[in-house]
């Protein structure tokens, strides 16, 4: 009973046990991958917004380097002169929080190389904004300050790309540039912010993006400025107060980011820790990649929530396990006891005990109902074993008299459904005959229809190829000689009970416009003799059957070549006038004990080939004609079978 005591545990308890862990363990990695998700696109958001500030920034330093060329004071001191002029470029430079502010004539001073691109952009559109990349050489020319500022000492970084240089000197510039217009042809004022350590720039970034987002202070939530590979600008904590400057991103991150020009929005570790990263390229006014900007915040707060709840989740479910089980188990006591009875009971009734019973039952649950049930039950099964005895052994021997009759009724259904396998072959074989025949006609129609066409359109050049074409007509003629005798042959029971004034002679050669590639494949030589014959009356189609049939079996009885001789002559059987028909082979013969059943049914000489039909029903048909068919063999000397038919008696059809 412990096992359907075991069954109904499991049944009661598998949903809470088993299916409840499982959709909770599902709902938990669906929850932490859905999590993962929203914090990747978060992450996105923050970097969207970092790069609409940036772009701002750029937008805002050129809408003002431009309003400062086209105002009134700018024509003024260009008015007074230079000094004037650079008097109040200087003061246009600390007011616009700019690094430099300079004028290039693009026509005669050797511009920057840093920056030719924004400049010609300028020259040509007007104005042009870019971050760009100036070289030490070029900050030094500017200002030597601003070189100074630029330079940062490379930190070793653990799983960045291995590099020689232990230092930084080029600056990341954001550059602004406007023509000058006014008859000052090939004049251009530039104008850059110097990105490397600049803090303010970065905090502001930092402070756009995570304040108020709920991150302690804004320190989990980071923002940094890289040149190439380098962190120039950031609030990335080295150490607690100092700044991780000089530091590089990973080289995962630098290939998918420089290399392969991808935004990358994953987790990374940066510095000494896991964040939640957002990297995308900048790229300079020729579109080339020349660093990163970067916004990210600690990964580890959020794995801890995760963690968190899902063990929260676990120990709710083991407290809602440990309170269940035992309500589950009271309850099914009631269940489990009445159960072992009924299951008591049936092991002794399995025993042999058929007057075993189930103790009396004074409950009225469905249970107990089916514990009165099974004593009812038990009632009437020990009722009719008395009976079943009685009639079983009047049974066995009814079953035993059927039995033997079945068998025999069964051979002779076995013996009969091979004959009508054997005869439904036949029937499709003909059919599909029928059907190549008709199949073959229609090319062989198109080939002698277009040979006609092709000797109209050559006209006098087709003595030319005469002979090719004469080939292809008697060829296209004896593929229909072929499949007309095929086609007849085949369709044989629409000529039944239609006998007609025969030609033996030429009905044998019909035959052999048939079986003619059989003699050539097996190396056969063929001898006739024809004689006048009278003409005799038969069905065509079924004389032509029975010489088939005959030339078939000489073929067959000669599979290492040989020869066939075939000879019609009149002849008399009876007093009567006739034609016979002599076809003999040089095959192997039929012995002795087996000619005396050649005609028989299922007879045959080739018991994986033959049906054993072929020769009886060839008798019948020549019988049916009034003729004969008779044979005669010596093993290793050949066959020799005769077919008489007799001749047409012309007074008598006439009379009738």
């Amino acid at each position: 009973m412990k096992s359907v005591r075991l069954r109904l545990l499991i049944l009661a308890l598998l949903p809470l046990v088993v299916l409840m862990p499982v959709l909770l363990g599902y709902t938990m990695v669906r929850w932490a991958k859905e999590f993962d998700e929203l914090l990747i696109a978060k992450v996105a958001s923050d970097l969207r917004i970092a790069e609409q500030y940036m772009q701002r920034l750029l937008d805002n330093q050129g809408n003002e380097t431009a309003a400062l060329a086209g105002s009134v004071a700018y024509r003024n001191a260009a008015a007074r002169g230079s000094d004037a002029l650079t008097q109040f470029l200087e003061v246009s430079r600390k007011r616009l929080g700019l690094d430099y502010l300079a004028l290039r004539d693009v026509n005669s001073a050797p511009v920057l190389v840093s920056e030719k691109l924004v400049t010609d952009r300028a020259v040509r559109m007007g104005t042009g904004t870019s971050i760009s990349i100036y070289s030490a050489k070029d900050l030094t020319s500017i200002s030597p300050d601003l070189a100074k500022r630029a330079q940062l000492s490379l930190v070793e970084t653990q799983a960045a790309r291995p590099i020689t240089r232990d230092a930084e000197d080029r600056g990341m510039v954001m550059v602004a540039a406007t023509r000058i217009e006014a008859g000052k042809e090939g004049k251009v004022l530039v104008g850059g912010r110097l990105l490397n350590q600049n803090l303010d720039f970065i905090d502001t970034i930092n402070e756009l993006v995570y304040s108020g987002s709920g991150f302690e202070g804004g320190r989990t939530g980071t923002a940094t400025l890289f040149l190439d590979d380098v962190r120039i600008s950031t609030n990335v904590r080295l150490f607690e107060d100092v700044r991780a400057l000089g530091t590089r991103v990973s080289e995962v991150v630098w290939t998918s980011v420089m290399q392969n020009g991808d935004t990358w929005l994953d987790r990374a570790f940066v510095v000494n820790n896991w964040y939640i990263s957002g990297y995308l390229p900048i790229t300079d006014a020729g579109g080339s990649r020349i660093g990163m900007l970067y916004v990210g915040f600690l990964e580890q707060p959020f794995t801890t929530l995760k963690q968190t709840t899902i063990v929260a989740l676990l120990l709710a479910f083991v407290i809602v396990l440990a309170l269940t089980v035992p309500i589950f188990l009271r309850l099914a006591r009631g269940i489990f006891t009445p159960l072992e009875h009924m299951s008591s009971t049936m092991k002794r009734v399995e025993a042999g005990d058929i007057k075993a019973r189930i103790d009396p039952v004074r409950a009225k649950d469905e249970i107990s109902q089916v514990a009165r049930n099974l004593n009812d039950l038990l009632d009437q099964v020990q009722e009719r074993d008395a009976k079943l005895r009685d009639w079983a052994e009047d049974l066995n021997v009814k079953v035993d008299e059927r039995t033997e009759e079945l068998r025999e009724a069964n051979r002779r259904l076995e013996s009969t459904f091979e004959q009508l396998v054997m005869s439904e072959k036949l029937a499709s074989i003909g059919e599909i005959a029928a059907g190549v025949a008709h199949e073959i006609n229609n090319p062989v129609a198109i080939i002698q229809g277009n040979l006609e066409v092709l000797k109209q359109t050559l006209g006098n050049r087709a003595k030319d190829v005469e002979t090719e074409i004469s080939l292809i007509d008697t060829q296209a003629h004896r593929i229909n000689v072929i499949v007309s005798k095929l086609l007849k042959f085949a369709r044989a029971s629409d000529f039944a009970d239609t006998s007609e004034e025969v030609d033996v002679t030429t009905v044998v050669h019909d035959c052999l416009v048939l079986v003619q590639a059989d003699l050539n494949n097996n190396d056969i030589e063929l001898n006739c003799e024809f004689e006048p014959a009278p003409l005799v009356k038969i069905v065509e189609i079924e004389l032509q059957q029975v010489l088939i049939n005959l030339l078939i079996n000489a073929i067959q009885a000669m599979p290492e070549g040989g020869s066939i001789h075939i000879c019609v002559a009149p002849a008399q059987r009876n007093a009567k006038t006739g034609t016979e028909v002599i076809i003999a082979d040089t095959g192997a013969g039929i012995s002795m004990d087996q000619i005396a059943h050649v005609f028989d049914p299922f007879h045959t000489t080739k018991p994986t080939e033959g049906t054993g039909l072929g020769l009886s029903i060839s008798q019948t048909l020549i019988q049916r004609a009034g003729g004969l068919i008779s044979v005669r063999s010596e093993v290793g000397h050949g066959s020799r079978f005769s077919v008489w038919l007799p001749a047409i008696d012309k007074l008598s059809e006439a009379n009738a």
